[in-house]
C-alpha cells in the first residue's frame, strides 16, 4: 500500500492526505484533537476491499496550522477535496467533528454520498467539556504555560477519550502535533474556535440526510454521552445505531473491530474473499488489528 503523503493546497493553506487500496472509494474524516493517525488499526483493512482516502483536517496533524481551522472552514475543504480527487458519491466514514464536517458537507455544500458512517459525532448541542469550555474563556493563558505542563495536561485529556486506556507508545503519536510552540499555540487556537453555532447550522436540517447511515457510539464515552446518540438515530431518517460495548469516545482504539464490522458487513461472504468475523478478529487473535497497525 502506498503510504507517501501527498499536499493539497486549499486557499493558500497546505493539506496532507493519502489514498490507498483500491476498489470502491472512501473517505475516512478525523475529530479533534486528532488526526488522520486515529485509523490506523482500521486503514489496512479497508484497504482490503476499497480505495481510502484520509486527510487531516486543516491545522491538525501534518496539514498547516494557525489562521482558521473552526468548523465552518473544514467542510469547505472537504468540498475541495472531493473535487481534487474526483468523488462522486463514495462512502463516508467521519469520527467527533468529522461527523459535523460530513454533515455540514452535505446540507451545505451540496456533497453527496453512498453511505454514511458517524463514530461519536460532533453533532448535537450542548457539547464540549467542562476542558473545553475553561479552555476557551483562557486561551493565552493556556498557550503560554511552560511545555511540560502542557503535555501533561494533553496527555491527561487524550487519554479520557479511551475507556481501555493508552500506553504510551499509542500516545505519542497523538500528542507530536501539539508539542513544541507552534504546535502548543495550536491546540489551544483550535479549541478557541469551537463554537456551537457551526452545529447549530445543521440540527434542525438532519432529516435531509438521504443516505444509508450508521451510527457508532461508545457507551463508556465519557466527552459525549451515548444518550446523545440515541437523540440522534431519531433525527436521521432510516439510521441505525449500534452501541459499542467496553468503548469510550476513541472507538477507534477501544473497539476498532467493531468500525471494521459495520463498514465491511463482515458476516456476509465479500466477492473477492471471506473476512474473518468480528468475533475471530477479538476473540481468536485479538493481536491482528495491532500487528497491522506497526505495518
Amino acid at each position: 500500500m502506498n503510504d507517501t503523503v501527498q499536499f493539497f493546497s486549499f486557499q493558500g493553506r497546505s493539506v496532507a492526505w493519502n489514498v490507498q487500496g483500491e476498489g470502491l472509494p472512501i473517505v475516512l474524516i478525523h475529530g479533534t484533537p486528532f488526526s488522520s493517525h486515529v485509523w490506523h488499526r482500521i486503514l489496512p483493512w479497508l484497504a482490503r476491499q476499497y480505495r481510502v482516502y484520509t486527510f487531516d483536517l486543516l491545522g491538525y496533524g501534518q496539514s498547516e496550522k494557525g489562521k482558521d481551522v473552526s468548523l465552518g472552514v473544514q467542510s469547505r475543504l472537504l468540498s475541495a477535496l472531493f473535487e481534487h480527487w474526483k468523488l462522486d458519491h463514495p462512502a463516508v466514514v467521519a469520527h467527533d467533528f468529522g461527523g459535523a464536517t460530513a454533515l455540514r458537507g452535505w446540507l451545505l455544500e451540496g456533497l453527496r454520498y453512498s453511505e454514511l458512517t458517524l463514530i461519536d459525532p460532533v453533532v448535537l448541542s450542548p457539547w464540549g467539556s467542562p476542558f473545553v469550555t475553561h479552555v476557551r474563556k483562557h486561551e493565552s493563558a493556556f498557550s503560554g504555560m511552560p511545555a511540560y505542563a502542557h503535555q501533561a495536561l494533553l496527555s491527561a485529556y487524550i487519554r479520557g477519550a479511551s475507556s481501555q486506556g493508552l500506553s504510551d507508545s499509542m500516545l505519542k503519536p497523538y500528542l507530536t502535533p501539539w508539542l513544541g510552540k507552534v504546535g502548543q499555540e495550536a491546540f489551544y487556537a483550535q479549541i478557541a474556535q469551537m463554537d456551537s453555532r457551526f452545529t447549530e447550522e445543521v440540527e434542525n436540517r438532519l432529516n435531509e440526510i438521504e443516505c444509508p447511515t450508521t451510527i457508532l457510539w461508545g457507551e463508556e464515552d465519557a466527552w459525549l454521552p451515548f444518550e446523545q446518540g440515541k437523540r440522534l438515530v431519531n433525527l436521521i431518517l432510516g439510521a441505525r445505531l449500534i452501541p459499542v460495548p467496553n468503548a469510550g469516545h476513541l472507538v477507534q482504539e477501544d473497539a476498532p473491530e467493531a468500525i471494521i464490522a459495520a463498514i465491511l458487513d463482515v458476516s456476509k461472504p465479500q466477492e473477492s474473499e471471506q473476512l474473518n468475523s468480528p468475533q475471530t478478529l477479538s476473540k481468536e487473535n485479538p493481536s491482528i488489528l495491532k500487528s497491522q497497525a506497526k505495518k
